[in-house]
């Protein structure tokens, strides 16, 4: 029967690998999305999904490499990317999925600090703080007139 501390890993092991799925989501969803943005705001919103694809590039790697040190084996399958057809879905999409990962990664710091992995604890608040500005922008850009 595992102990406790083995059950805790597990679940972070776990944990840390739903997080790698949704940041491979949100790679393949912003390089989608930025190919798929059209109209007068074409060139502001390219820039603006492209230009996250980068941190979550890194979250990315950050992610498999703690999985793998931990024991694990990251996960290759991205959750599932949501489709759009308007710039206001789309938005509307990445609003939700930086909620959502800020608090899948507000848990998996505690999770991490129950386990005394201080190291991962520090780089999820570093994490959260760059999907705290993902999601700013977004609300920022859904507070605009969008009709297409």
């Amino acid at each position: 029967m595992p102990t406790k501390v083995e059950q805790a890993k597990a679940a972070l092991l776990e944990g840390l690998n739903t997080d790698l799925a949704g940041e491979l989501q949100a790679i393949i969803m912003y390089l989608t999305y930025s190919a798929q943005v059209k109209g007068i705001h074409r060139a502001h919103l390219h820039e603006f999904f492209e230009g996250e694809i980068e941190d979550e590039t890194k979250h990315a790697r950050y992610l498999a490499r703690k999985i793998v040190a931990l024991g694990g084996r990251p996960t290759t399958r991205p959750a599932d990317v949501p489709a759009a057809s308007t710039i206001r879905e789309m938005l509307q999409n990445v609003l939700r999925a930086e909620e959502d990962t800020i608090a899948r990664y507000v848990e998996r710091m505690k999770q991490a600090e129950a386990l005394g992995d201080y190291g991962l604890a520090n780089d999820l608040q570093g994490f959260i703080a760059d999907e705290t500005g993902h999601k700013e922008e977004a609300e920022l850009l859904l507070a605009g007139d969008w009709q297409a």
